[in-house]
């Protein structure tokens, strides 16, 4: 299989880390949307990051629907068994891919469009949002914080690729002072093996 996409990406980083936990070899292929965007167009139209090649040519896109894919694939999931588990964990993926879409709205906005066409309230509220997703994190991880060991599940692995993802791209916004219990989560998981065998630099 290959993993199309730039580390960088938090999307893509969450499906390299499952892979490597799911012990599923594949090949990455560090393809950026923007800087090779006509390299990743050939492989796959929409320009989808991450894209999954997988064996027979078959190419999935979004970051949860291809770890759905891996996991009935290595026929053992990163996600709690039972009912209330696995919505507690929801919850905490939901909330981080929130925080992680609204970074990619503020990179974009303040990056790629022209200063003379930014709109100040719409910026601002794509930072309230932002906000308001990693407060919601920060409150749920002090309250009952995930796994991180090499036991580590889907919501402790998404809600650490999601903090790093922010003080890559928006640490001026972002500060790990506002937000200690999610720095520390972050920090312990950049340590285990998967998280270094794909890391977002």
């Amino acid at each position: 299989m290959q993993l199309i996409g730039m580390l960088d990406s938090a999307f893509v980083r969450r499906v390299a880390i499952t892979m490597h936990l799911l012990d599923l070899p594949f090949q990455h292929r560090s393809i950026s949307v923007f800087s090779t965007y006509p390299q990743f167009r050939a492989i796959n139209p929409v320009v989808k990051a991450p894209t999954l090649v997988c064996d027979d040519g078959v190419q999935l896109m979004e970051s949860t629907l291809i770890i759905d894919y891996l996991e009935a694939l290595a026929g053992r999931s990163l996600m709690p068994a039972g009912v209330e588990a696995r919505r507690a964990a929801l919850r905490l993926i939901g909330l981080a891919l929130a925080a992680c879409e609204k970074t990619v709205q503020m990179v974009h906005e303040k990056r790629l469009r022209p200063a003379e066409k930014q709109y100040a309230p719409w910026e601002q509220r794509i930072r309230e949002q932002l906000v308001a997703a990693l407060e919601g994190l920060e409150h749920a991880v002090l309250e009952a914080p995930p796994r991180v060991d090499e036991g580590i599940g889907q919501d402790g692995l998404t809600v650490a690729v999601t903090w790093r993802f922010t003080q890559l791209l928006v640490p001026e916004t972002i500060l790990p002072a506002a937000f200690p219990a999610l720095a520390a989560l972050s920090a312990r998981a950049e340590q285990l093996p998967a998280f270094i065998a794909a890391p977002p630099l």
